[in-house]
């Protein structure tokens, strides 16, 4: 009883002091701006964004009492804490109780000018509250566990001696508990635990002991490689629909091309015709092509997880996505698909896998077009340091903040699109995997129904000194600008997918997006 005393005692007071220390440190790092005053000697307050931010993800609650003009306090999610006078200031911290919850408050005054006779007239007062709810339903939760373990441990040493007395007996009752618990469930992981001699009951445990390792080591591979085999196969599907649609893209074009008469299609000279057949047939080749080495290369994708590298070259960067643009407009879309201007990105090179590098491009437009029945779908690239960074914006769906981290996990759909849209959910694993081997990174702008913004960052394979000036590198909040679908949303959600920290990392892209 005395042991948990002193360890209640001790967590009671240490908690309470850490709270403390770090409430007057918050209320000391703060910092406020104060306005020049009117002509009738009011200011405006206000704490600084990062400051009030910061204090707010922590789950404290501000109030800025303003002396000069009690119609400019301001509040964040502190409208019931009381101004003080400013003769009556507490120099300490305070304990209140509000709607059934208790917080510890800190007061910090706000001074002016100083006057003539050294003193300083206080303009207003910091106050800054956190709540103790949780640190109180703790004690309470530990005193009532000090409690049950106290009790637990006096009934335990009054059993102890019975139980001794019926140890003789204990090896016949394990085996008969393990077995029945094996009998009415499927829990291969349990073993009989013995430390008697090696008799008969001795042999007999042991025996059962292997059986059923051995049991539970097939189960576990027969299950790993059903799951490795459907994960191929859906794998292998989703791969292959990608260049299938481009092929029969092009094919339909085609039909429609060679089946048109002369008065539909009065711009569409032999010429013409050819030129396009010649592009569509030049496509038709390419997407075979590429289908046959993602058929050969499709083991890989079950391999990713034991560390399996892709081949890569030094490819030019305008080169590969225009032909990422030309080939999208053969996926199936209602949107309006409004490609940039990719030229700048002419003397620049990435170095990479083509293929694969053209399969996530791919992967995020699909997507892109996937959910957003009406309104419009758009790529275009940006330069920043030693990066590219391809940005694939769309006006369709958009997702919630939750959804966001699961996006590229396996199978994971949000439930929304779940029998809406096609799709079984591998694509953007897929896209992550290609992305990490590249040693880039992918951010995310979403807002619930304003659209998604996914920008892909590349490190570049090399910068021409030449274009290295400031008016071909943007500046960072200019690398990354928010969509203005997305700005109308009060807080659009942003995440930064990164595998690894890199010298292209070092400026954090959450830093530009702001």
């Amino acid at each position: 009883m005395l042991f948990s005393v002193a360890i209640y005692t001790f967590v009671y007071f240490n908690t309470y002091q850490e709270l403390r220390n770090r409430l007057n440190d918050q209320i000391s790092r703060i910092q406020v701006a104060v306005s020049m005053p009117d002509s009738e000697g009011h200011v405006d307050m206000a704490p600084s964004r990062k400051d009030y931010n910061r204090l707010l993800e922590s789950g404290f609650r501000i109030k800025l009492g303003n002396y000069t003009d009690s119609s400019k306090d301001i509040s964040y999610n502190g409208g019931f804490l009381e101004i003080p006078a400013a003769n009556k200031i507490p120099d300490d911290l305070r304990q209140i109780d509000y709607n059934g919850r208790s917080y510890l408050v800190a007061y910090a005054g706000i001074p002016g000018a100083v006057g003539d006779d050294g003193s300083a007239q206080l303009l207003g007062v910091l106050i800054i509250a956190a709540d103790m709810t949780d640190a109180h339903q703790l004690f309470d939760d530990l005193r009532v566990t000090l409690i049950v373990g106290s009790l637990a441990t006096l009934f335990i040493a009054f059993t102890l001696g019975l139980f001794l007395a019926r140890k003789s007996m204990a090896p016949i009752g394990k085996v008969i508990k393990a077995a029945n618990q094996i009998q009415n469930g499927r829990d291969l992981s349990v073993r009989i635990d013995y430390d008697g001699p090696n008799d008969e009951i001795g042999q007999l445990i042991s025996t059962v002991n292997g059986m059923l390792s051995r049991t539970e080591t097939f189960y576990r591979d027969l299950a790993e490689a059903y799951t490795a085999q459907r994960r191929f196969v859906s794998d292998a599907s989703h791969e292959l629909r990608t260049p299938l649609t481009t092929i029969r893209g092009n094919v339909d074009l085609l039909q429609k091309a060679w089946n048109k008469k002369p008065h539909e299609a009065p711009h569409l000279d032999e010429e013409s015709l050819k030129q396009l057949s010649m592009e569509a047939i030049n496509d038709i080749a390419d997407e075979s092509k590429r289908m046959s080495r993602l058929i050969n290369d499709m083991l890989s994708l079950a391999r990713a997880d034991a560390g399996q590298t892709i081949v890569k070259e030094s490819l030019p960067a305008a080169e590969l996505v225009e032909e990422v643009v030309r080939r999208a407009q053969f996926i199936p879309h209602r949107a309006d698909w409004q490609p940039a201007d990719t030229s700048s990105l002419q003397e620049y090179f990435i170095y990479g896998n083509k293929d694969y590098l053209q399969q996530m491009l791919f992967i995020f437009i699909e997507n892109a077009f996937k959910y957003t029945p009406e309104g419009i779908v758009s790529l275009d690239t940006v330069l920043y340091e030693d990066q590219i960074g391809i940005r694939i914006t769309d006006s369709g769906i958009g997702m919630d903040q939750e959804e966001v981290p699961h996006i590229f996990e396996r199978f994971y759909r949000a439930d929304e699109s779940r029998g809406v849209t096609p799709g079984t959910g591998l694509g953007l694993s897929i896209a992550k995997w290609i992305i990490d081997e590249h040693e880039g990174s992918v951010e995310v702008i979403t807002a619930k129904g304003k659209g998604t913004t996914f920008v892909i960052w590349l490190p570049l394979a090399a910068v021409p000194v030449e274009s290295q000036s400031a008016a071909s590198v943007p500046k960072p909040e200019e690398a990354m600008e928010i969509p203005e679908m997305i700005k109308e949303e009060k807080k659009p959600f942003i995440k930064d997918f990164r595998r690894k920290p890199s010298k292209s990392d070092k400026t954090d892209k959450s830093e530009k997006l702001d």
